[in-house]
């Protein structure tokens, strides 16, 4: 089991006019925020500097993702798609209005794009054309989350159902009522070998997935007072962090599942409301997590002291 960590709250940013929903690292110290106030806003984890907006779009941001090899920021824009920004270029190379509803979750891998919406479809495009070339309909209900290795699709969805597609044939090979409720994150370990999962039932659960053709539940852990929103490893792969809309942060030991440290506004002076996305920078000690209180914190997580 690894030692409890020192927890430092470096700087709070302040530049969103409403709730922050998505976080996306750019690189080893900048990364990007979107939300409801539609702004993509650039940020640099070293100086604190004010943030620049990189971005606008004219309804909320659950979803940002970012290719560092092409430079390719993709923005989820509720009710109008997906825009794909080259930020070396400065403009928009492509827009894409596959659906009217919400983006949650945006992945990718050298050819496509996997897109999770809330009218239960996953859509899927190619990089090379820009076009569709897939939808998967696989619920009713929304698809909330996405995770990919180099077979499968993972997605967690709110009818509480986490669904595995083969990503070479699109198949469904598998489909288990993961959790009572809808499933916000699913989270992929560096190690590739256990898949995690949050839920608004509030529960964790760690699924083993060397076996690719069936999930196996390792643990279940009710791991916050209400839901979990989101799932993130550190780059060591030594510990893990959930945040949850009782506002609290969790910090993980990512070996035995055991529970570290909390960081809540009372310790910590964390954040007032939901906190809803997590940010582990790659070469740094820093924890960045972002709220409805229209804040992003960073904050120093130190295992050697």
């Amino acid at each position: 089991m690894i030692t409890r960590p020192s927890i430092v709250k470096k700087h709070s940013l302040t530049g969103h006019k409403d709730a922050i929903y998505a976080l996306c690292a750019l690189n080893n110290y900048e990364f990007v925020s979107g939300g409801a106030d539609g702004h993509i806003i650039k940020w640099d984890a070293n100086g604190y500097a004010a943030g620049n907006v990189v971005a606008k779009v004219s309804t909320s941001v659950y979803a940002l993702s970012y290719d560092s090899l092409r430079d390719h920021l993709f923005i989820g824009q509720n009710f109008d798609g997906l825009h794909v920004i080259d930020l070396v270029a400065k403009r928009e190379i492509a827009s894409l209005q596959m659906t009217k509803s919400y983006i949650f979750d945006i992945q990718f891998d050298d050819d496509f794009l996997y897109i999770a919406s809330g009218d239960g479809a996953i859509y899927i495009v190619s990089r090379e054309s820009w076009k569709l070339i897939k939808t998967l309909n696989l619920s009713k209900k929304s698809a909330r989350t996405l995770q990919l290795n180099d077979h499968q699709i993972y997605a967690g969805y709110s009818d509480g159902y986490i669904r595995v597609v083969d990503k070479k044939n699109y198949k469904l090979t598998q489909e288990i009522r993961a959790h009572e409720n809808s499933i916000f994150s699913l989270c992929i370990d560096p190690k590739k070998k256990m898949i995690l999962s949050g839920s608004r039932d509030a529960h964790l659960k760690i699924w083993s997935i060397e076996d690719r053709k069936v999930l196996n539940l390792l643990e279940d852990i009710v791991a916050h007072m209400y839901a979990i929103n989101h799932i993130n490893y550190h780059s060591n792969g030594h510990y893990f962090v959930t945040c949850s809309m009782d506002k609290s942060i969790k910090i993980w030991d990512a070996h035995t599942f055991k529970l570290i440290r909390v960081i809540d506004k009372g310790r910590f002076a964390g954040h007032g409301t939901s906190v809803n996305k997590l940010l582990s920078m790659p070469n740094k000690n820093s924890l960045i997590s972002c709220s409805d209180d229209r804040t992003i914190s960073v904050w120093d997580i130190n295992f050697s002291k």
